[in-house]
């Protein structure tokens, strides 16, 4: 219930229903994940680290997120994707060998473990359609940033909100964002009431 209380407030929030997906889980659905494999501990102890070097805020609740005994798979997807699921859960995503990113259920459970960048009002019903995040919408007035490396992997939140509604990878760094403030800023966007979003667990 608290789910859709939170997609229905972003929704509200904007002037226009949003459209069809546009981007990395348009249309996906567990019909999608064409398979899930268990990995070899090495393997598993490879990916944490990668996560832990990504994610330095979740060192101290990584043991809750991920436990010893846990059952973990890797299921892969359509479109390069592939998943981290523990328990059964969705906690990271990932595509080709790019960066795992959380997924934004994990994230609106642990909301410090990555950087936020703010978009104003304007922004939401694009961010909502899945499109990638132009610097406008994080340089205007209602918008913030953390400053942030090209590459770093981030979390969109909206003006008068307080849960992320995206999350995705910076294309440029947050003051190339100031001093270009134009063109794509956050691509590869997981975004609220996505495929991925709609998906609590993998059977």
């Amino acid at each position: 219930a608290l789910s859709r209380n939170i997609v229905l407030l972003f929704r509200t929030a904007c002037s226009e229903k949003p459209a069809a997906d546009l981007t990395m889980f348009k249309g996906w659905t567990a019909a999608d994940v064409s398979g899930q494999n268990q990995v070899k501990s090495s393997v598993q102890r490879a990916i944490k680290t990668k996560i832990m070097e990504e994610y330095p805020r979740l060192e101290e609740v990584f043991k809750d997120i991920w436990p010893k005994d846990s059952s973990m798979v890797i299921a892969k997807c359509k479109d390069h994707v592939s998943l981290v699921v523990v328990d059964k859960v969705p906690l990271f995503w990932q595509e080709r060998d790019g960066p795992w990113l959380p997924t934004l259920r994990l994230v609106h459970k642990y909301p410090s473990l990555m950087p936020k960048m703010q978009v104003d009002r304007g922004a939401i019903k694009f961010v909502l359609r899945g499109a990638s995040i132009m610097c406008p919408g994080l340089t205007s007035a209602g918008a913030r940033m953390e400053d942030c490396p090209e590459g770093a992997c981030v979390q969109v939140t909206a003006e008068g909100t307080y849960h992320a509604c995206a999350v995705g990878i910076l294309t440029m760094s947050t003051d190339d964002i100031r001093k270009v403030n134009k063109g794509m800023c956050i691509d590869k966007i997981h975004y609220l009431d996505d495929g991925l979003w709609k998906l609590n667990e993998l059977n």
